[in-house]
């Protein structure tokens, strides 16, 4: 076995449903009730506190007490005239891209003429006020500012805000990165905040210093996602995000270093990050391993990934051809699906469930988590065999606007009356039926 110790799952010539291959593929196990329980008293003490205990927080958690929650727009204006020329067109480049992709998402209202003088009209109303934050642990994440924000103001979004953690190299400010990021797409209302205390902070408002939102999205840590869970229904949630996950679905067509150099894009991000290969290969299955071993050792953040590809969440799945393999990765539903097949719009035809997925060896994850102008706020743990990333979508409300004339609901009113007496609720009826009665 490599050093890097990534293990090798054999189903070949095994036919399973879609439950028995979730049973058996390689999945991070979190926690979230120990979670649950180490965030309740963080999640009290916000809801009972002021801005002094946010502080005091940010000192327990990121070890930096910031002078204030909310970042001055000064701070921010001063990252963004700071801010490497280069790096700020790669951002603006991206913003434009996301901008595209997300422009075409938007919703149109639509009135139904049920009969004549009786419509219902469809809206797609935004939602008030949104909190969207932003990681700040093992890495910073200036592209999860653009994902969050550019979604939220195309949908309408009246009021936006952004936390992320304190950082102890920049007095206690957010990254730098990330509030010229903010700046670049006109936000000004951004807090030194991160974890637990952050959605805590967003749910329930904070006398002079923030205002309660009414939904929360954004990626974080086990604990972001535990105070996510908690406070659901008290705010709107865009997802529980867990560790991010790729899986790559190849044949011998692949080549080995970029599927290698992919898997470790991924683990690169935390210990408990998933990196998974399907495939029919196995000479490409081993050579892959040979590549991991090669450029493992040659990464920056080498612990990290060889944690990660050692790990349970992680593995080499060995399949009898693409047709199980297409099962497999079905049932897994990964958040990042790379596709790299001889048949590949075949292929891509017969995937159902995965966060995105990447076509072909010039599309890889990496290029879906910049510029490539998908969002990366994805489903992870298997949740995208029932929900979406982020989008326009996820920050508008349907409502219907219902309209009846006289005629038409005298037309329908008997109809009605009978289906509440048939429910045993005549008070609905009689709310039709005092409509009838003569003044």
């Amino acid at each position: 076995m490599a050093p890097e110790g990534i293990r090798t799952l054999d189903l070949r010539g095994r036919s399973l449903s879609k439950s028995q291959y979730q049973s058996v593929l390689p999945r991070a196990r979190l926690d979230v009730d120990a979670a649950l329980a180490a965030v309740k008293p963080i999640l009290e003490r916000v809801a009972n506190g002021d801005e002094g205990e946010l502080i005091k927080l940010a000192l327990e958690f990121d070890g930096v007490a910031p002078v204030q929650v909310r970042v001055p727009k000064a701070a921010i204006e001063k990252a963004l005239a700071a801010l490497d020329p280069k790096l700020k067109s790669a951002l603006e480049e991206a913003i434009k891209r996301v901008k595209r992709v997300h422009e075409d998402q938007t919703r149109n209202d639509k009135t139904t003429q049920v009969v004549d003088g009786g419509s219902v009209t469809h809206k797609w109303i935004p939602v008030d006020r949104v909190g969207l934050y932003v990681p700040g642990g093992n890495a910073v994440y200036p592209s999860s500012v653009i994902m969050n924000v550019v979604p939220a103001q195309i949908a309408k979004v009246s009021s936006i805000a952004i936390a992320s953690p304190p950082q102890k190299d920049n007095d206690g400010l957010p990254n730098n990165t990330i509030l010229a990021t903010c700046a670049l797409l006109g936000i000004d209302e951004v807090y030194a905040i991160g974890g637990a205390q952050a959605v805590a902070m967003f749910a329930y408002g904070v006398d002079g210093v923030c205002e309660a939102v009414d939904m929360v999205t954004g990626p974080g840590n086990i604990y972001v996602a535990a105070a996510k869970r908690a406070l659901r229904g008290k705010i709107a949630i865009d997802s529980e995000a867990g560790p991010t996950e790729v899986a790559v679905l190849a044949d011998e067509s692949a080549i080995a270093r970029e599927v290698a150099a992919d898997l470790i894009s991924q683990a690169e991000h935390d210990v408990i990050a998933a990196a998974v290969l399907v495939t029919p290969s196995i000479e490409l299955a081993n050579e892959v391993t040979r590549e991991l071993k090669k450029r493992v050792s040659k990464t920056k953040h080498e612990q990290r990934i060889r944690s990660a590809l050692s790990g349970e969440q992680s593995a080499i799945v060995l399949v009898s051809d693409i047709a199980q393999g297409i099962d497999v990765v079905n049932a897994y539903a990964a958040e990042h699906l790379e596709l790299q097949v001889k048949n590949l719009d075949f292929v891509a035809k017969q995937i159902r469930n995965a966060g995105a997925v990447f076509l072909g060896r010039y599309s890889p994850v990496s290029l879906g988590d910049y510029s490539a102008g998908s969002n990366h706020v994805l489903p992870t743990g298997g949740c995208a065999c029932h929900s979406s990333g982020l989008s326009v979508q996820t920050f508008l409300k349907g409502v219907s606007f219902i309209s009846y004339d006289e005629k038409a609901f005298k037309d329908i009113s008997e109809n009605v009356i009978r289906l509440a007496k048939s429910e045993d609720l005549p008070a609905h009826g009689e709310a039709m039926s005092a409509r009838l009665e003569d003044e």
